[in-house]
C-alpha cells in the first residue's frame, strides 16, 4: 500500500510505503549509507590511485565535492581534514535523517542487489533520452563529467568522476537544495504542498543544469563549456528525473541511479563514440 504524505525526510519525499516492504526498507537513510558506501570508498580511493597527471588535467574532484570542501574550510576545518570530510558529511546527514525519521535500523544485505538493479533500470530512460536528443558523445557524457568541464584522459578517470558526481551532486542538488527549497516555498512562503514540490523540482533541475555551464568556485564564475541547446535540455530533464526519483524513492536510489548512469554512459562513449577499447 502506498499513501501520499507531506515531505518525509526519513524515507521517500512524497510517499509512504507499507511497513517493512522492500520499497519502505530501501527508502530509509540507513539503506542509502549501506548502498552508497562502496561508491564513496571507490571514489576516494580512485582519486588517490589514478595517476596524478591525469587527475591534474581532468580535475576528477567534482564541483559539488569542492563546494563541500570549501564550506568546511570556511567554518574552520583544516585543508587536509576538509578534503577527507565530505564523505563523512554524507553519512552524518543520512544518520541524522534516520534518527529524525525514527526508522528501523535493521538492514538486509540481500536488498543491495535489487537496489542496484533498480538503479540500472532507472538509468535506462536517461540513456535513451540522451541518444534521442543528440547521438553525439557530448550529450551522452553530459552529466558524467560531474560539472568540471574537463575532458577525461582515461576511462577510469571518467568512471571515478561519474561516481563522485552521482553522490555529491545528488547530495547538493537533491538532498540539500530540494529540501531547503521545499521549506522555503511551503513553510516560509506558505505555498501549497504540491506546488511547493513542483517549484522545488524545477528550480533544482535548472540550477543543476546551469552549474555544468557556469562554474562557481572560490567566489568566481567561470564558463566551463559552450552552451548547446540539446545538452542543456538533457541536463535539465535529467535534473527533473533525478528529483522525481528522489521524491519517490529517497536519496540512496537517486544517487545510485546517477552513478550507474555515469558509469554506463562512460563505457558506451568509450566503446561506441570515441572509438576506444576497454
Amino acid at each position: 500500500m502506498v499513501t501520499e504524505d507531506n515531505v518525509n525526510l526519513g524515507s521517500g519525499q512524497l510517499l509512504n510505503y507499507s511497513r517493512d516492504s522492500y520499497l519502505e526498507r530501501t527508502s530509509r537513510p540507513i539503506y542509502a549509507i549501506l548502498f552508497l558506501l562502496p561508491f564513496i570508498i571507490f571514489y576516494e580511493l580512485g582519486t588517490l590511485i589514478i595517476n596524478t597527471d591525469v587527475l591534474a588535467r581532468t580535475q576528477v574532484r567534482v564541483v559539488a565535492f569542492v563546494w563541500l570542501q570549501r564550506g568546511l574550510e570556511y567554518i574552520g576545518l583544516g585543508g587536509k581534514f576538509a578534503w577527507m570530510t565530505p564523505p563523512l558529511v554524507v553519512i552524518v546527514i543520512l544518520v541524522f535523517m534516520q534518527l529524525a525519521g525514527r526508522k528501523s535500523w535493521r538492514v538486509s544485505i540481500a536488498d543491495v542487489v535489487p537496489m542496484a538493479l533498480e538503479c540500472i533500470i532507472f538509468a535506462g530512460p536517461l540513456l535513451v533520452l540522451s541518444l534521442f536528443l543528440n547521438s553525439s558523445v557530448e550529450v551522452n557524457a553530459a552529466i558524467s563529467q560531474g560539472g568540471d568541464g574537463a575532458t577525461a584522459h582515461s576511462l577510469m578517470a571518467d568512471i571515478v568522476t561519474g561516481i563522485g558526481a552521482g553522490i555529491y551532486e545528488e547530495l547538493v542538488f537533491r538532498l540539500i537544495l530540494m529540501c531547503l527549497l521545499i521549506i522555503l516555498f511551503q513553510d516560509v512562503m506558505r505555498i501549497n504542498h504540491r506546488l511547493a514540490i513542483t517549484l522545488s523540482v524545477l528550480v533544482s533541475a535548472a540550477l543543476f543544469s546551469a552549474h555544468h555551464h557556469v562554474l562557481f568556485v572560490d567566489g568566481q564564475f567561470t564558463l566551463t563549456a559552450p552552451f548547446t541547446g540539446a545538452v542543456f535540455i538533457f541536463r535539465t530533464l535529467a535534473g527533473v528525473y533525478f528529483a522525481t526519483i528522489f521524491a519517490v524513492r529517497g536519496f540512496g536510489i537517486t544517487a545510485g541511479t546517477h552513478a550507474f548512469y555515469d558509469i554506463i554512459a562512460t563505457i558506451v562513449n568509450a566503446v561506441f563514440f570515441s572509438g576506444g577499447d576497454l
